[in-house]
């Protein structure tokens, strides 16, 4: 299981394999079959997950924002704009 947990560590190679880690590791923490030892360290490594998924989010926001020249506009549902 060491074996797993290193690799595991290691950063993401993209947003979505993030985001898999991450819902693999929510599945896994639900059903209750993990020893404590192995939940703090999955409940560790969701965290950072999070961070870094944050983090991208935030970079491509900015990227967005330069694109857009700043001139962003709220989203409108289009069931709020026929009211």
């Amino acid at each position: 299981m060491s074996k797993k947990l290193t690799a595991a560590a290691a950063a993401p190679a993209s947003f979505e394999e993030a985001m898999a880690e991450l819902a693999q590791l929510v599945t896994q923490m639900e059903a209750g079959q993990l020893p404590l030892e192995a939940s703090v360290a999955a409940y560790q490594r969701g965290s950072e997950l999070v961070k870094y998924c944050a983090s991208q989010l935030d970079s491509v926001e900015a990227q967005v924002k330069v694109l857009e020249g700043d001139m962003l506009k709220p989203f409108v549902d289009a069931g709020e704009a026929v009211q």
